[in-house]
């Protein structure tokens, strides 16, 4: 990619990038608690035994979504050519501003993070719920099919 085409589009990508970020960090465990409170319901065993592991699950879809952004991002941006360190910095530029934007909420409008918490509305609904869990993996089969296909057709 261009530097020029690149310092263009950076910015859209990190915005999309920290939006993710943030919705994964806020929503992720009312997701998670949605889909367990359903499954407890179908399968009762299933459920419990879910329940009693619910950090665990939790870890496991947040991971999936720092695993997204820390590895499509940068490639986005950067290309497939780059080097760790310039990858650190990449994630990095899209870690910070979740912070910064934590604090600034509470300093500068007295809205704890914990507040935002209610957009998750939406996340009741245990369709919605599920959805928004799958949502990283669905994107990492995507830009694997996308990727095998474009590389059998060029190659």
């Amino acid at each position: 990619m261009k530097m020029g085409k690149a310092a263009l589009i950076t910015p859209a990508y990190i915005s999309i990038a920290w939006t993710l970020m943030i919705s994964y960090q806020f929503f992720t465990e009312t997701a998670v608690k949605t889909v367990i409170n359903e499954i407890i319901v179908q399968w009762p065993q299933v459920g419990g035994w879910l329940v009693s592991r619910v950090d665990t699950v939790v870890f496991i879809y947040a991971f999936s979504w720092v695993f997204v952004l820390s590895s499509v991002f940068p490639t986005l941006i950067l290309g497939k050519e780059r080097g760790m360190f310039i990858q650190f910095l990449v994630v990095l530029a899209v870690t910070v501003p979740v912070f910064i934007v934590q604090d600034a909420l509470l300093m500068y409008t007295g809205i704890k993070v914990e507040r935002i918490f209610s957009l998750a509305v939406f996340l009741d609904n245990p369709l919605d719920a599920a959805s928004f869990l799958f949502l990283p993996y669905v994107m990492i089969i995507l830009i694997d099919v996308f990727g095998w296909a474009n590389k059998h057709r060029n190659g």
